[in-house]
């Protein structure tokens, strides 16, 4: 990596980023370790102090864009010298470009104060940006697409809840209700029939991924840039997933948008390895391949929190999780029940297809439902849930001796059905026993599952 840069930080600099910019604490100290530090408001200062590090990096991902770049540029450094009140820098990140683009880098950066110029000997925009954030002193961290299709007074309402200390990070949102976009019926679809596709199956609550207008805070980068894999085009919605996944709080900006006729993405070849990428993370969130705890923010962010000790973890989202571990296990209980039938009677068939669903549907609610990681307890989470079988046990059993005592010998789908009603009354005993029993909710500020 080669870099150009004229690091005179923006129109005039602006105030020191204050601790917690890097990853460190007030004291200087690391916080690599553990939870994230507390979002703190970047302090105010004047643009025009002196100043060597700026708040907002900008960078401009590019590739062969010799035409579009230098207009690019001067618009972008003419808006942020007249309307942010901060130091900035704008970094050209130029991903092996062919043509001239190079050459027109080098002179901006030489000719614009604040401007600075990378350059990546290999293509990808998601590796342009991992390199660039992570070299960067800035507490505020963007990117935009050299075409400017977002119309530029989103910037600050865009990067303001980072500076603030509100938000994690911060996406331009075209799908979003008071946002205006032009483009064409082709483009329109595929941009909603993906983000259909990551709602469906990676449960997405944001509502743009690749709008390419995004901001983040150096300490969330930090820790977050590491568990990115892809180095292309779905390095945002990764970036995103992992990081609403982990709870961070992801600020949506509603944007004028006005698609590049000249665009030169190849849509085919992207839609196919965003597809690749879905899979990849709904496979790696799946079996908890991910250390997403790291990305914990502690509980009392507000002062007012603080004195909170014995907040319960989110009802609603547990429910929802234990719902849908239970039907699967349901399922999957079923289906050994008919299998073990074949070869043995109701009780034992029963008892096997209950005791392997058990322990399996343990091992979901921990992860799944309670979001325990790691082996640490494990064995005694699962003897509890055993306790829990037992109880399961005890009522599907009672429930098909009564109804052989009662019709003598009972049809398969009688049988399934008295399984299925005693399932049900058990399972409501089961979660509680869960939550207030196996996993018991922690005091907040301890809570390594807070989400």
């Amino acid at each position: 990596m080669t870099t150009t840069d004229s690091l005179r930080s923006g129109p005039g600099p602006g105030p020191d980023p204050g601790p917690g910019a890097h990853g460190r604490s007030a004291d200087g100290r690391s916080t690599s370790g553990g939870h994230l530090p507390v979002r703190e408001h970047l302090p105010a200062g004047s643009a025009a102090a002196p100043s060597a590090v700026p708040v907002l990096d900008v960078v401009v991902p590019v590739y062969n864009e010799e035409k579009d770049l230098r207009p690019c540029v001067l618009r972008l450094h003419d808006h942020l010298s007249r309307t942010f009140p901060y130091a900035f820098r704008i970094t050209v990140a130029d991903n092996a470009s062919t043509d001239a683009t190079p050459a027109v880098a080098a002179r901006l950066a030489a000719e614009l104060r604040g401007v600075r110029y990378v350059r990546l000997e290999e293509k990808g925009r998601g590796r342009a940006l991992r390199t660039v954030w992570s070299d960067s002193d800035a507490p505020v961290l963007a990117y935009m697409d050299v075409d400017l299709s977002t119309d530029l007074n989103a910037l600050l309402p865009l990067v303001a809840p980072l500076i603030s200390g509100h938000s994690d990070l911060a996406i331009g949102s075209r799908l979003a209700r008071s946002a205006r976009v032009v483009r064409g019926s082709k483009r329109e679809f595929i941009s909603r029939a993906y983000n259909l596709i990551l709602r469906s199956s990676l449960a997405a609550g944001f509502s743009d991924a690749q709008c390419g207008f995004k901001a983040i805070r150096s300490e969330v980068a930090e820790r977050l840039l590491p568990m990115v894999e892809d180095s292309g085009w779905f390095f945002d919605t990764e970036l995103l997933v992992l990081a609403e996944r982990a709870g961070l709080r992801i600020h949506e900006v509603p944007v004028d948008w006005i698609d590049d006729p000249d665009s030169t993405v190849h849509i085919v070849r992207t839609a196919t390895e965003d597809l690749k990428g879905v899979w990849r993370v709904g496979r790696a969130l799946a079996v908890g391949a991910l250390p997403l705890d790291r990305l914990a923010r502690p509980f009392g962010d507000d002062p007012r929190d603080r004195a909170l000790t014995g907040v319960e973890r989110g009802l609603a989202r547990q429910l929802v999780g234990f719902c849908v571990v239970g039907v699967l296990s349901t399922l999957f209980y079923l289906a050994l029940y008919s299998l073990f039938r074949l070869g043995v009677g109701p009780q034992l068939a029963n008892g096997g297809a209950l005791l392997v669903s058990a322990v399996a549907n343990t091992a979901a609610n921990r992860r799944l439902t309670f979001g325990v990681r790691g082996w640490r307890g494990a064995v005694r989470h699962q003897a509890q849930g055993l306790v829990v079988f037992a109880i399961g046990l005890a009522l599907t059993s009672g429930s098909l001796a009564a109804l052989g005592a009662a019709t003598g010998s009972p049809s398969h789908s009688t049988e399934l059905a008295v399984l299925i009603t005693a399932n049900l009354a058990a399972t409501v005993l089961r979660f509680l026993l869960l939550r207030a029993w196996v996993f018991p909710a922690r005091a907040c500020p301890d809570s390594e599952d807070l989400r």
